[in-house]
């Protein structure tokens, strides 16, 4: 009865959503309520573990409630990074961190979606708590074998490959993913201050338990565990972004001199022109430039310089520029998966520009004289050009709006759901009828942000061109706060 009665709600939401598509046209805003709710309602999508009936996404079923058995643990819960079967805990730790953010920035813009919100954090931030305390000395980062899951293409309810379990440890250390897991337990812990005190208190004991053990066994996990990371997630950009960005985290919510005197023996950064899940130092100098900016504190107007140096790297009309735009206008970082930059770079223009406009800030670069309306300006195109307003007028977020990517790089999205096919469709037995399919695909993993056109606006809509058709939990985390802040607008406009 439950199941049908979440059913029941399912199909009149889609319907709500369905008429809220009238809200935002080609020539006006998008329906930034709108793209806010469905990015929120993507996580949904990639859950792992036991669904809870209030499951929205209802073409999803219960998955991976064995994961951690080879350990005699219980790593169930968490969820998929992209269009694989696979929990890899670097990623999966910056998504939280950055729909933490999002809600610790942007809670306030969110309206109804702020429960949402929590509650995708929380998926994360639970599973994140069972890998830092299952075992003493040992932190887990990844469940099942990347290797062998790339090669099958199955539903995550049908899985039968090996849940192979990765940690790292004292003797094979892990400060990048150990400092990334540190840092979402820490602004999770924020999330959960006040409305619920005994969970986040719970979150900051663990986030400064891992911070300590990345601090004192340095080491990149990429080295600790080689094939079962890389090339996935290898941490390219080294460690010490990490401990700068977790040090970072627990300095905000614990106000503790320990972090900032850390942070200081960390010595000169690096200043890149990207934000991603492996280089975080352009993150971590926004996050501590708020000090400078609100509070007027000088210990961290270096922070504060790095973050404007790293705003005139992206603005398109800087001296300083290193960013390229394509024609249609969007940031063009890297050819894979090219969106989830625009989205965490958006998500930095905005809140840098919070905290400008919060003491009447500007800065210059060079000769571009720059005030928070100019950041706003960009991020906002950014994210309008994601939601249609592109020259092949495509929205990159699935469900929304009238054409969106249809055969996305997704095992769960292209194959027939459990309910519609309760047969078991074994780790072959999707790709011939399904994967190499020119059909749409059947369920709608609605509010997804797939990798993104080309470097011409172009978009294939093809299920095997996975560098652009693949959507991944931190592309959507990122652009979160960006929608809220944009929303908000909308409505005290």
């Amino acid at each position: 009865m439950a199941s049908s009665s979440a059913s029941l709600f399912c199909l009149l939401f889609f319907l709500y959503s369905l008429l809220l598509l009238n809200g935002g046209g080609v020539h006006g805003n998008p329906n930034y309520k709108e793209a806010l709710l469905k990015s929120i309602l993507f996580f949904q999508g990639q859950r792992s573990g036991r669904l809870p009936a209030n499951q929205l996404i209802s073409w999803r079923s219960t998955s991976g409630l064995s994961d951690g058995f080879l350990d005699h643990v219980d790593l169930s819960g968490g969820y998929y990074d992209a269009g694989d079967n696979v929990k890899f805990n670097f990623p999966m730790a910056f998504t939280t961190t950055m729909l933490s953010w999002s809600t610790l920035e942007y809670g306030k813009k969110m309206g109804p979606q702020l429960q949402e919100a929590r509650a995708a954090i929380r998926w994360a931030s639970d599973y994140l708590l069972k890998c830092a305390r299952a075992k003493p000395g040992r932190l887990y980062v990844g469940v099942g074998d990347p290797n062998v899951d790339h090669k099958c293409w199955e539903r995550p309810e049908d899985m039968d490959t090996v849940r192979a379990l990765y940690w790292v440890s004292p003797s094979n250390p892990g400060s990048d993913v150990a400092a990334e897991t540190a840092a979402a337990l820490a602004a999770a812990s924020m999330v959960f201050r006040k409305v619920d005190p005994k969970y986040s208190k719970l979150l900051l004991q663990t986030a400064k338990k891992v911070m300590a053990f990345a601090i004192q066994y340095r080491g990149a996990y990429s080295d600790s565990l080689g094939s079962a990371v890389c090339p996935f997630y290898c941490s390219y950009s080294g460690y010490k972004d990490e401990l700068l960005w977790g040090a970072s985290w627990l300095l905000r919510a614990t106000n503790d001199a320990y972090y900032y005197n850390f942070l200081k023996t960390l010595g000169a950064d690096d200043q890149p022109d990207l934000f991603s899940w492996d280089n975080k130092y352009a993150g971590a100098h926004v996050l501590l430039s708020r000090r400078a900016l609100l509070d007027n504190d000088k210990n961290f107007e270096q922070f504060k310089q790095e973050a404007e140096s790293f705003m005139c790297r992206i603005l398109p009309n800087s001296p300083y520029s290193t960013t390229q735009y394509t024609q249609g206008g969007l940031m063009y970082k890297l050819p894979e998966s090219n969106l989830q930059y625009v989205t965490s770079i958006t998500f930095l223009l905005t809140t840098y520009a919070k905290y400008m406009k919060a003491k009447k800030q500007t800065f210059n670069c060079g000769s571009l004289f720059v005030t928070p309306n100019l950041l706003i300006g960009l991020a906002k195109r950014q994210v309008d050009y994601i939601l249609g307003q592109n020259p092949i007028k495509m929205s990159y977020m699935v469900g929304f709006g009238p054409n969106y990517p249809k055969r996305i790089h997704h095992r769960g999205s292209s194959l027939p759901s459990f309910v519609s096919h309760p047969q078991k469709i074994g780790c072959d037995g999707g790709f011939q009828p399904f994967f190499y399919s020119s059909n749409p695909n059947p369920n709608i993993l609605v509010g997804a942000i797939v990798g993104g056109p080309n470097q011409n606006d172009g978009y294939p809509d093809d299920r095997s061109d996975y560098s652009h058709s693949e959507p991944a939990t931190y592309i959507n985390a990122a652009i979160v706060g960006p929608l809220a802040y944009f929303a908000g607008l909308k409505a005290h406009s």
